[in-house]
């Protein structure tokens, strides 16, 4: 016979809602994992008084009772697993495994029986329904009767609120009073918190970021109390799933997180995840209310009387105690500023995101955990800008078994070879995701088990080889068109002599006119030479394209006085040293985000402010100053002489061959900047340049003007 049993589809019933996971029977006891939580939940089989077997409205349930008089109900048995589950726990456990038969008449009237923290309700000595008590919130009484409320839990879409037990009066002439006697009996096993006694220790005004506020937290052999203005929470520490302590990247603070199953409520806000932010420097003292035999038998000496220390290390310590839970704390992993953490956002808010050793974990706000159980495969996303360049950042997409898909954006590209050796070493699946669709991939996922396929890397790679591809278009185009020597000479004597002929181009286009059917893939001739396609193709770019007029800046004078400081760069520039000895290996911008809080948070600014009104005093009389001696240089500087044009209205002569001149004329005076006249000659030369027709020809017009002229 195996020595183990295992059922993959069990549920187990919490609090009127059925968890599905996992049910592994071995030699030494039970272990149900749950499916949602990742929670283990184990039985040793010493422990076990005895194990049921009846039949309920989906399908079986087996029913494991403790010593101790807790009891753990598993549904989703078939009435074949009977003999199989029966045969284990006999020859295993040596237990038998009990069938019991349930009332199905449905009668209201019956006789209640408390067994350990269990209530039956029997009718004709048969299990009608049973209640486990500590399920139940709190009992009332009233005349004749008894009100019960039972704990709600969250997920559950149908839930019992509360039953009311109708108690008759005793005739059997006892002074007792059954109405206060079946009160005693739910309240001595019900789970009703009650801040009764004193705590073990208490921390007075205590930093919580989720639910936000100053706390008094007390903690309590059984629960955690969070008290403050508004609110008033007790949390058992049978509902702690996880314990997490991590660094804040500015080695200031700590976040002590504690995971919760079901979460505390606010209204109609659930809080799944309660954050502490503790200072990493603040010290704290505190004497436990314990004794010393309690430390040693309950808490087998994990804590003392008298703890000291940071005030993160006492609260882990003494939750872990009572808790019996373990601490998770960052694991190898190192970002690119030696950080446990990658700074990031999810959804609207920007955080930490912390690879652990298990799951990835973020806070502060909203904190998210993520079991690597859970993770289907994950995605490094690349995002491009609005214009089609690539951005200096990446998204990290995560994909649970469920279908549904948690992003963290805004992740700085040099942590992405760091994370991507994370999670291939956790062998993690890598969803080949935002390929370009000319880039060969290996498949749709690449994992651990296979050929490692780098998505990002290779997107980076196929965008560069695009950008060098344009680099050489754009080289080569530039090497045909410079082209200097007699080609340049020519243009320019096409543009002012009047005795131009027409060039091999413009018969060839008017020959491309009379023959529109021709391609523009046949040869062309430019002064001779070869016409190249691709300078073709960007010469009708850069005509679509209207030019960019860039706005020069006015050159700043050198001699001018600077302007006065402010209130805060004078603070800035006596505390910049401290702050950065404070904070080695800072950054320029977490240093400006620094001393902006620090900046912030002075009280006393009044020496800065005195400071800076002096030295705006100081600026503006040195601008009285500097403007004076600016009028005066500018009013005893030599002035330039005038410049006078004339035009010449004169009708154009003919040179010896019988051909005519140029049509304009220039004559100026001698200026005292020779510049000036070269400039002023260019302008002329645009605005009289007479106009030519096709082939360097006079127009009839100007033919016309000339014979007129000329009369």
């Amino acid at each position: 016979m195996s020595s183990e049993l295992e059922f993959s589809d069990i549920c187990l019933l919490t609090r009127g809602c059925l968890n599905g996971g996992k049910l592994k029977l071995h030699k030494n006891g039970v272990v149900f994992k749950n499916n949602k939580t990742g929670k283990v939940e184990q039985m040793n089989s010493s422990d076990l008084s005895c194990v049921k077997w009846m039949k309920v409205a989906f399908g079986y349930e087996v029913k494991f009772v403790l010593e101790t008089g807790s009891q753990f109900k598993f549904e989703g048995f078939k009435e074949s697993d009977f003999d199989k589950i029966s045969n284990f726990i006999s020859s295993q456990f040596n237990i038998e495994l009990e069938e019991v038969e349930l009332s199905v008449k449905g009668w209201n009237w019956g006789s209640p029986r408390f067994t350990d923290s269990v209530l039956s309700f029997d009718v004709d000595n048969k299990p009608a329904f049973e209640i486990p008590l500590k399920d139940v919130s709190a009992a009332t009484t009233g005349k004749n009767e008894v009100t019960l409320e039972f704990h709600q839990h969250d997920d559950t879409e149908i839930a019992l609120m509360e039953m009311r037990f109708y108690v008759p009066p005793s005739n059997d002439g006892t002074d007792a009073d059954p109405v206060k006697t079946f009160h005693e009996k739910v309240l001595a096993k019900a789970d009703v918190i009650q801040a009764t006694g004193d705590a073990i220790v208490t921390f007075e005004e205590v930093a919580i970021l989720t639910p936000r506020g100053r706390y008094t937290t007390k903690i309590y052999p059984t629960f955690l109390q969070l008290h403050g203005k508004t609110y008033d929470y007790k949390i058992p520490y049978t509902t702690i799933l996880r314990i997490f302590l991590l660094p804040h990247r500015d080695n200031r603070f700590v976040f002590f997180v504690v995971s919760t199953d079901p979460p505390i409520k606010q209204g109609q806000t659930r809080y799944p995840f309660i954050i502490f932010r503790f200072d990493k420097d603040e010290e704290v003292e505190a004497k436990l209310n314990i004794t010393e035999e309690e430390i040693q038998e309950k808490y087998k000496s994990k804590l003392s009387l008298e703890m000291n220390g940071p005030i993160h290390e006492v609260m882990s310590r003494l939750i872990k105690a009572v808790t019996g839970s373990k601490i998770t704390i960052p694991g190898s992993f190192k970002s690119h500023g030696s950080f446990s953490s990658i700074s990031c956002s999810y959804k609207a808010g920007s955080g930490f995101l912390y690879p652990l050793e298990r799951g990835f974990m973020f806070v502060p706000k909203p904190p998210v955990h993520i079991r690597f159980e859970e993770i289907s495969c994950v995605n490094f996303a690349r995002v491009q800008s609005g214009g089609g360049t690539s951005s200096r950042s990446f998204d990290f997409e995560v994909e649970h078994k469920n279908g549904s898909i948690v992003t963290f954006s805004s992740i700085d590209k040099e942590e992405y070879s760091r994370l991507f050796d994370f999670v291939s070493g956790k062998s993690l699946k890598i969803k080949n995701k935002g390929i370009k669709n000319k880039m060969r991939t290996s498949g749709e996922y690449s994992g651990s088990d296979e050929e490692e396929h780098d998505a990002y890397l290779e997107q980076m790679k196929a965008e560069g080889a695009e950008k060098n591809d344009e680099d050489s278009d754009s080289d080569d185009e530039s090497d045909a068109s410079f082209n200097p020597g007699e080609e340049e000479e020519k243009d320019i004597r096409e543009e002012y002599a009047s005795d131009v002929s027409p060039t091999d181009s413009e018969n060839e286009s008017e020959e491309e006119e009379k023959s529109p059917k021709k391609k523009n893939v046949d040869k062309k001739k430019v002064n001779g030479k070869k016409k190249n396609f691709v300078q073709e193709k960007s010469k009708k770019q850069k005509k679509e394209l209207p030019p960019v007029k860039s706005k020069k800046r006015a050159k700043k004078d050198p001699n001018a006085p600077k302007k006065a400081l402010s209130a805060y760069m004078i603070w800035l520039n006596e505390t910049r040293e401290e702050i950065k000895k404070d904070n080695p290996g800072i950054s320029i911008t977490e240093l400006s985000k620094k001393a902006g809080l620090l900046w912030k948070n002075l009280d006393d600014k009044t020496k800065w402010n005195n400071l800076a009104a002096e030295a705006k005093i100081k600026y503006e009389a040195q601008m009285k100053e500097y403007n004076k001696n600016k009028d005066k240089s500018s009013s005893t500087s030599p002035k330039k002489s005038s410049k006078i044009t004339k035009h010449s209205t004169k009708s154009p002569k003919k040179d010896d061959s019988g051909k005519f001149k140029s049509a304009e004329f220039v004559e100026t005076e001698e200026s005292s900047s020779e510049d000036d006249a070269k400039s002023n000659k260019k302008r002329l030369s645009k605005e009289e340049k007479p106009s030519l027709s096709r082939g360097g020809k006079k127009s009839r017009k100007e033919e016309s003007d000339e014979e007129s002229m000329s009369e």
